[in-house]
């Protein structure tokens, strides 16, 4: 973790410099990734981090997401909705069940990598 005691003399450069090239790439690249901070807020929350872990594995249904969190059916449709409208995740009805998976491998993926990355900072 940064230690946010540092003097920003100690953290910043002590000249100006600029890279233009680098960083007109870089603005180019970034160009239409404007939903890019929705999805990290989505997933800045415990329960939905929890839940898109767990989808990341397969599909659940409302009430195994429920058991899965400690919660009631209906706090576990909240963030399944939310995660729904946001286009992370996916659901399907089968008669009276409703499942629901990642919308796509990539966030699937990026949920993987994050959990993946906390688990080795946590042991450090």
């Amino acid at each position: 973790m940064a230690n946010l005691n540092q003097s920003s003399e100690d953290i910043t450069c002590q000249v100006w410099f600029c890279d233009e090239e680098k960083v007109q790439q870089i603005q180019a690249e970034l160009e239409g990734v404007d939903g890019m901070s929705l999805i990290l807020k989505a997933l800045a929350d415990d329960t939905r981090v929890k839940i898109a872990y767990a989808l990341s594995k397969t599909e659940m249904c409302v009430c195994d997401v429920a058991k899965l969190i400690g919660a009631s059916s209906n706090v576990a449709s909240y963030h399944l909705r939310t995660l729904n409208h946001l286009g992370l995740a996916r659901y399907r009805k089968d008669g009276k069940m409703v499942y629901y998976s990642l919308a796509d491998e990539h966030i699937a993926n990026l949920v993987r990598e994050v959990f993946e990355y906390a688990r080795e900072r946590s042991r450090r």
